[in-house]
This record gives structure tokens, sequence and C-alpha cells, in this order.
């Protein structure tokens, strides 16, 4: 197995490193490379330059309107756009139901909604977790009753990430309580505009709402916006899932996030703390392990082979990783990082910060925010028994 890059890999991250530097907004990126608030007008600015050169879909192949990468050329463009200082695609889109509306979606169906998924024009949510369904996502409650040519929704969703922008939904709806509770199951889009769908934020400890409750009352929707068969769901399902496991794993946002908390503890005078540095040089050990993983995954793929068997294992890691590095953040700004100002995660704020360190204004905010990472997306003991099944035999 080679891990280095070709000439032309090589040539290729240095053509997406100065495209990104010329349309990825200076404003955009500052706020990313200080974890300041990003608005959704900023999401959706950079979502729609993405998808104005076609890449906003970059993962997707040519038939379907990406630019049909190689592994290898995905995994450089998200490096060098995630160094740059560009927001992390919102994935509900373009990476989790774009690939299941490719692969099991009918051609009336793709010609419909991959566009606005390519442009960035339409915003998506996901409709999985449910208040009694977490990893145990089998259990499902929401239900889809046919009568003609709709589908009666009734039910609830949970922790629908930035729901209260979404536009559409998609969701997995109960629709036969018979056999086995995976095989009762059907996918389903749903128009968040239509009546009786009720979005209900979810303050978080900061005061944010990233977070939201959906609510379907009688909702209508038209048995065209079925994906695949009925009760075929979870196939779906798992499909979608293994998308989102290996993009939780984002190693390279931990490698700009490293960069970030080598300033903290140089600028907050606990660089020079051999022990510190230690825990600093053990977690880039750990993000040099995860990308070896990654490059390995693409290795694998590129040689034909299913690239998504570990993807539980990506996740497992690259959230840990995660934790660690907010963790080890709160630990270099010590009491200066615990006062909540929500102002001054803000970009241009002008006030007084206590100990006047404002950079260490979003670290509890992010180190709470990201303690969610080893639970979303099927929580991490679930992962290792699905690895030590799948993977060890």
């Amino acid at each position: 197995m080679d891990l280095s890059f070709t000439p032309e890999e090589q040539k290729f991250r240095e053509e997406i490193r100065a495209w990104v530097k010329e349309n990825l907004p200076a404003d955009i990126s500052h706020k990313v490379h200080n974890a300041l608030e990003l608005t959704r007008d900023d999401l959706q600015l950079w979502a729609k330059i993405l998808g104005k050169k076609g890449w906003l879909g970059y993962a997707w192949p040519k038939e379907f309107g990406g630019p049909g990468w190689t592994a290898v050329e995905k995994h450089l463009f998200e490096e060098e756009a995630a160094l740059a200082g560009a927001p992390r695609i919102i994935p509900f889109g373009p990476v989790m139901v774009a690939p299941v509306i490719m692969a099991y979606g009918n051609a009336e169906q793709q010609k419909r909604f991959l566009p606005g998924i390519a442009s960035g024009e339409v915003w998506w949510s996901q409709g999985y977790s449910e208040p009694g369904s977490g990893s145990d996502l089998a259990s499902v409650k929401t239900k889809a009753e046919r009568k003609g040519d709709k589908y009666i929704v009734n039910g609830q969703k949970t922790w629908t990430t930035l729901g209260q922008y979404g536009e559409w939904i998609f969701c997995l709806v109960r629709t036969s309580n018979e056999g086995k509770p995976q095989t009762g199951i059907s996918f389903l889009l749903v128009d968040m505009k239509s009546p009786g769908v009720t979005v209900r934020p979810i303050k978080l400890l900061d005061g944010s709402y990233e977070l939201n409750e959906v609510w379907f009352d009688n909702v209508e929707v038209p048995v065209e916006n079925l994906i695949g068969e009925e009760n075929k769901g979870w196939t779906y399902a798992k499909h979608l899932l293994s998308h989102e496991r290996t993009n939780i794993a984002d190693v390279n946002r931990a490698k700009r996030e490293l960069e970030r908390l080598k300033r903290i503890a140089k600028s907050e005078g606990v660089w020079e703390d051999h022990r510190f540095r230690d825990e600093i040089a053990k977690l880039e050990v750990d993000i040099v392990a995860l990308e070896m993983l990654v490059l390995r995954v693409l290795s694998a793929a590129t040689s034909g082979k299913n690239s998504l068997d570990i993807a539980g294992l990506l996740k497992i890691k690259g959230s840990e990783i995660q934790q660690r590095y907010s963790e080890l953040m709160m630990l270099a700004g010590g009491p200066y990082a615990l006062p909540l100002v929500r102002e001054a995660m803000e970009a241009g704020w002008q006030g007084d910060f206590p100990g006047g360190h404002p950079q260490l204004a979003p670290l509890s905010s992010t180190y709470f925010n990201l303690r969610k990472t080893t639970i979303y997306g099927g929580s991490n003991e679930v992962q290792r028994n699905i690895v030590a099944q799948t993977v060890l035999g």
C-alpha cells in the first residue's frame, strides 16, 4: 500500500488550494479559524459558491452532475478546504440523502431533487432519531399510512440539526408493524412547508439553537416522494449511515483544530509546559493515525474494495479526537475558558472579555457541544459492536 500522493494528485491539490483561496470569503474563513458563529447566510453562501463551480456534490459521479473525482481527489479537496477555513459542508443534502436518491430513487426523483441539492439552493434536514429511537433506530414510531396517492404522516423526530433552516426533510417512517421492526420502515421525502409540520427549537446550554424537534400532524406526502420500495427503507438507511459515519470522522477539521490548539497553548503560556506538549503530541499522533486509516479506506476504494466496511471505526476515532482537542483547548485556557459571553462569539465584537482573552470565548460551548459526537450517528458503544461483528468476524 503506497500512501504517498502522485505528481498528478499533488498538482490537483495545488489547483484546489488556489481556487479555494480565491473564492472563499475572507470573513467566513476568519470565523471558521476562530470558531466564531456562522450564520445561515454564511453556510448557504459557501454552499452556493461550491454549487456554481459544480463542487458542492464533490463526491458525486459525473452522471449526476458531480466532478467524478477519485477517492483521493475527494480527500484532497476536503483537506484543502478545511485548512483554508472553509465551513464544513452541511451534509444532509449532498453527502447523505443525495447518494440514496442516486442509488435507489427513480429517474424522475433524481431529476427533481438532485439539481437543488447540487446548487446549494435547497436546505435538507434529517428525520431519523425520535424520543425513543436513537441508536435503536429500528424502533421508529413515526407512522405513514397510505391513503390513495398520499401518505398521511404522524409522529415526532428529534435532534434535527439546523432543522430551523430546513426546506425538505428525509424521514424514516413506519409503514408496517408486521415482522421484524426493520422490515416495516420506509424512506420518505417531506416538504417542510407542508401543513402539519411544526419545528420546535431545543435550547442548548449556551443559549443557542442548533437542534430541533419536528412534529408531523396529519401531514400529506405524495406517494411519489417514497424512495425505492415501501418497507425497504432500512436498507436505504444503512446506506446513508455509512456515509454519515465516514463524514463524522472529519479528520481534516481535526488537523485544522490541532493548529488552533497550538496557537491557544502558545498565547496562554502553556506551550512551554512539557507535560501539556506531550498531550498535544499524543493527540497529533492520533490524528495522523486517523488520517492513515482514512487513506487506507481510500486505497481500498481505489482497488475496488468496499470502502465503507470500517465506517464505524472512523466514526469512533474521529468523534473521540474531536472531544480530546476541545478538552485540551479548555485546559490551555484555564479559568478564562469558562465564562459564557455569547456576544463574544460574534465576529467584530469589541466588548470586554474576562481576563482579556476573547479568543477563548467559544471554548466552553464547543467543549460541551462536542460531548454529543460519541452518541449521534450511532453511539460509539454500538459502533464497536458493529465493527466487531462486520470487520473482526
